[in-house]
């Protein structure tokens, strides 16, 4: 069934339900039929027994109909040789002031079934009999009829189901056809809708928010391979030259050395590009797999200004004691040291990690005393191979804010960037106790 289209499913649904309704239309019409038939015949059995009752003569009996008048002992009054329309048993049934009806498959001197009407009135029976053949007739031309014009009926509204079926749909196979043309390669192309509100505008509409989101989606990608390969393609770049120019022609052995490490340099460059881009890549594919743990922030602020000692600058810790949080420290102490690293790189002075419980939530911030960014950089400062100005930017992969981000979110919270009043930049980790 759920391989059938949609249109055929609706239009079986359609004949089923016009099945059912012609079904107990023709029920209810044989039934309505059948009853003002049997109260016509009751009405006519009723005036004959009233007849009798008030001894007036009686139709004349005949194969369509009769009446008769039962003393006790089971005779016909006035009709000694008649055999009663009654046997002893149904006699008995008959009780004064109530009346017995009943029907026969046959009764004597009546042609086929036969409807009876008896009633008991000062110790004898009275009781007419008329014959059902002609409304047994009506009822059976009626179910005639309706054996005939119901399967017509509902072969009509079947086809009248399936067109109205195409015709809901044919907007929906028009979407269709034109959403198959769409492609990649045509960035910005959206469904045609028109002004319609019903629920084919509103379905027109989700999918050109879907599409919308597939170009960002498919932009960003595409900017991101065109980033990551300038990136790598510099280091790559450098690394040949030096390769080369070794090469060229005989050197001593102090310029080799310089050449091996100015290649190797560019090693570590690579190496940290391609370790970047995989978290970058794992973050995309969902959340990033973390070994949590209780963490003293103050302790995880120290390592990590304990690594830049030897950085010329000084790095200072103003994290308050007993504060704690759980989370991955590897990913932490990767975050903050991204941030402090970026902080002595592109600004000035002393760099300070500070830390502070705001709302239930950890904050770590890392400070400077530079220039801070620029207006324009601060919304995008997290967005992936984003640098600021030239003041602020002189190398780097643009990926650090990003990563930084990457692991805050993976650890439920958010990371912040912000010009200092005093000047200077605060760039920190908002994370959830």
């Amino acid at each position: 069934m759920s391989r059938l289209p949609i249109r055929a499913r609706l239009t079986l649904a359609f004949a089923l339900a016009m099945a059912v309704v012609l079904a107990a239309t023709g029920a209810l019409v044989y039934l309505g039929l059948r009853s003002a038939l049997d109260e016509a015949i009751d009405d006519s059995l009723q005036s004959q027994v009233e007849d009798l009752v008030a001894g007036q003569s009686p139709q004349a009996n005949s194969d369509e109909s009769r009446a008769q008048v039962i003393d006790g002992s089971g005779r016909v009054v006035g009709e000694p040789g008649e055999q009663p329309l009654l046997d002893l048993k149904e006699l008995a049934r008959v009780e004064p002031g109530r009346e017995l009806r009943l029907e026969r498959e046959r009764v004597d001197g009546i042609d086929g079934r036969a409807r009876l009407l008896a009633t008991a009135v000062d110790g004898r029976v009275v009781v007419a009999a008329a014959s059902l053949d002609d409304r047994d007739g009506a009822l059976g031309d009626l179910v005639g009829q309706l054996l005939i014009f119901g399967p017509a009926a509902l072969l009509l509204a079947s086809l009248l189901g399936y067109g109205l079926a195409t015709a809901a749909l044919r907007p929906v196979e028009a979407m269709r056809e034109e959403a198959a043309t769409i492609s990649g390669a045509e960035p910005g192309r959206r469904l045609s809708i028109g002004h319609a509100n019903d629920e084919l505008g509103r379905l027109g509409t989700t999918l050109n928010d879907m599409l919308e989101r597939l170009d960002g989606a498919l932009e960003h990608e595409r900017s991101f391979i065109a980033d990551a390969s300038h990136e790598l393609r510099t280091p790559l770049a450098v690394l040949k030259a030096e390769l080369e120019l070794s090469l060229r022609r005989p050197r001593s052995a102090e310029e080799l050395e310089a050449a091996l490490r100015s290649a190797a340099l560019e090693t570590d460059r690579l190496t940290q590009l391609a370790e970047d881009l995989l978290v970058l890549a794992r973050s995309d594919q969902g959340p990033l797999a973390l070994r949590r743990e209780p963490i003293v922030a103050e302790r995880l602020a120290a390592e990590v200004a304990e690594r830049f000692a030897a950085a010329g600058r000084p790095v200072e810790v103003d994290v308050p004691v007993g504060l704690g949080l759980s989370g991955d420290r590897v990913r932490l102490e990767q975050a903050l040291g991204d941030l402090v690293a970026n902080a002595l790189e592109h600004g000035s002075g002393t760099v300070r990690i500070t830390g502070a419980e705001e709302n239930g939530r950890v904050e770590l911030h890392v400070l400077d005393e530079g220039a801070g960014f620029t207006p324009a950089f601060l919304p995008r400062a997290f967005e992936r191979f984003t640098r600021a100005d030239e003041a602020r930017s002189s190398g780097g992969s643009g990926l650090g804010l990003a990563i930084v981000d990457a692991i805050a979110r993976g650890h439920g919270g958010s990371a912040h960037a912000a010009n200092r009043p005093e000047g200077g930049a605060d760039v920190w980790l908002s994370l959830p106790r």
